[in-house]
């Protein structure tokens, strides 16, 4: 089974007193659930829908009035505040919808995608135990990467070069389990910005924007755990792309991320 669903994976490598932007891919799936946000949120789900958005029509009396909702104007996700830290990975959030977006958000901001050692640790920490290969996978796609920039297959990231990912938008749905209560599994698509900068280059010129990337996580042994189980795998869908200012994002429940001030 391959577990992970690579086609849109992009990724930008420049060395030698450029920034370094670099992207991997990890898809995983979800079904519908509806919004625990509040119930301000208008608009059904569409369940398998294409990721590509369609134009709105035109004339439409919403658009005119200005009625419609987007992402930027709607509510913004606020994140639960990790109480701890191990292995590279914040830990500690709560065991409810946001508690599980904010672990998928934390780990992603954080984690080393072209170090394959501490992203190893990253990983050993964060993923589930009844994952399998699920580790070894990602590392593979580190190293990958890492050559594809001409680095040696391991080692950590170039001297000199920091990386800061932002995710923007989330789109999370439950998942159905045999063997968890509801809510206990939830697939999470995320966009996400990637700047980075040397010492000669204190701004990113050329950052990698609105990536899209998803997990699916799990509630086990008091923490969100990732996971590739193929009875979560098989529930995946896929959503219209993210843009601020799409009503096809925000009918698709995409979300804008509020991140700590």
């Amino acid at each position: 089974m391959e577990t992970h669903d690579r086609s849109a994976r992009r990724a930008k490598l420049t060395l030698a007193g450029l920034a370094v932007l670099a992207a991997a891919g990890l898809a995983v799936g979800g079904v519908a659930a509806y919004s625990l946000f509040g119930n301000d949120h208008s608009g059904q789900l569409h369940a398998g829908s294409s990721t590509t958005v369609k134009p709105a029509p035109s004339g439409s009396a919403s658009e005119e009035s200005g009625a419609a909702m987007t992402p930027e104007k709607g509510k913004k996700v606020p994140l639960s505040v990790p109480t701890g830290q191990k292995d590279g990975v914040s830990t500690g959030f709560p065991h409810n919808y946001v508690g599980a977006i904010s672990a998928a958000v934390y780990f992603w901001e954080e984690y080393a995608f072209l170090d394959d050692q501490k992203a190893r640790q990253q990983l050993m920490a964060v993923v589930s135990p009844d994952a399998t290969g699920y580790v070894e996978e990602q590392i593979s796609e580190v190293r990958k990467m890492r050559e594809g920039a001409n680095l040696p297959p391991s080692g950590g990231t170039p001297a000199g070069i920091t990386f800061a990912t932002t995710v923007n938008a989330v789109r999370a749905r439950t998942l159905t389990s045999s063997e968890l209560p509801r809510g206990d599994v939830i697939h999470i698509w995320m966009n996400y910005d990637r700047y980075a900068t040397t010492p000669e280059e204190s701004t990113d010129d050329d950052p990698l924007k609105g990536e899209d990337i998803d997990f699916i996580v799990k509630w086990q042994g008091g923490a969100w755990k990732l996971t590739n189980e193929t009875s979560y795998w098989k529930q995946r869908t896929f959503p219209v792309a993210y843009f601020p200012e799409s009503s096809y994002a925000w009918r698709d429940m995409w979300w804008q991320v509020r991140h700590e001030d």
